[in-house]
């Protein structure tokens, strides 16, 4: 592996890191106006009869929670990889 292939890793995690993260604050937003929703109608029947427009708070938390844990990964091992490699003769 060149010297500089562990930069490319550690841009990657962090890139996962963040759509995690924002996978995960998307989601706690998404369950929140829909709970709020429900409690605004009248006849919980209402709501179930209706289509929901919005994508599912639960998918979007655990696609976050999977996308922080894979940055995670990649940037330990860019780190690890940086560490390790021995320098340029």
């Amino acid at each position: 592996m060149p010297e500089t292939s562990w930069y490319v890793l550690v841009i990657v995690g962090g890139v996962f890191l963040l759509l995690g993260v924002g996978g995960i604050i998307w989601g706690w937003y998404e369950e929140k106006r829909l709970f709020e929703d429900l409690a605004a109608k009248p006849d919980l029947r209402e709501f179930s009869l209706e289509h929901i427009d919005s994508p599912q708070p639960g998918a979007l938390k655990i696609g976050g929670w999977i996308a922080v844990a894979v940055g995670v990964l990649t940037a330990a091992v860019g780190l690890i990889f940086w560490l390790w490699l021995p320098p340029p003769s």
